[in-house]
């Protein structure tokens, strides 16, 4: 489990200059709970830092979770190590695979909390000068593994090392991955998005009506 703490950096779109990328393992136990909406709300975790509202936190990105399997491949390829909290998420999961988690699909982390995945993370400028890897976004956005969104959807405290279950998987096949690549470099795909229904972030689920409507699929 990491948290973030407000820093001030160069590479940062955020007007004020400020980002909470930058999060660090914690031990103690921390409060889970929906922040309120986009613009307003931050980060679902208490003591943890959202600097940029309009783009990121609320209800429906409350918490990201990464797999640590994809951080050691990243680590492979990169030829250097990534800790915990390396792409700034807040659970660096093992054993789940996060990105082929499907849309509205339920996990209960530790005895209390229950989290639903509603997206992907798409890559941003604070993200790339947060790595300082070259042509980063690219790369990043080629390996289709972005990592998963999820909002609240029962509170509670976390600790590290809390057992992640699935306690839920919808009848449909709509995968962070797959929503990854229909807003990022397949936009054609979205129109496939919609039988996720709610449970789809409803920025992207307004995107795929758009477009389904525009080319009448």
């Amino acid at each position: 489990m990491n948290l973030g703490r407000p820093k001030a950096v160069p590479y940062t779109d955020n007007p004020e200059g400020f980002t909470g990328i930058d999060k660090q393992p914690v031990r103690e136990p921390v409060r889970v709970s929906a922040p309120g909406p986009k613009g307003i709300g931050g980060s679902g975790l208490a003591g943890d830092a959202v600097c940029k509202r309009q783009h990121h936190g609320g209800d429906d990105q409350a918490v990201y979770a990464v797999a640590r399997e994809d951080l050691d491949d990243w680590e492979r390829e990169l030829g250097r190590a990534l800790p915990h909290g390396s792409f700034g998420e807040n659970l660096t999961t093992e054993g789940i695979d996060v990105s082929g988690a499907l849309i509205g699909e339920r996990w209960r982390v530790g005895s209390e909390v229950v989290l639903e995945v509603s997206s992907g993370r798409i890559p941003c400028v604070t993200f790339q000068g947060h790595m300082g890897e070259e042509r980063w976004v690219k790369r990043f956005t080629q390996k289709g593994a972005p990592g998963a969104y999820l909002r609240v959807i029962q509170p509670g405290e976390i600790r590290a090392g809390d057992p992640v279950e699935i306690v839920h998987r919808p009848d449909h096949d709509v995968t962070v991955a797959l929503v990854f690549r229909a807003t990022t470099t397949e936009r054609h795909l979205q129109p496939r998005l919609l039988v996720a229904g709610e449970a789809l972030h409803p920025e992207i689920r307004a995107w795929a009506r758009e477009y389904a409507a525009k080319n009448g699929t």
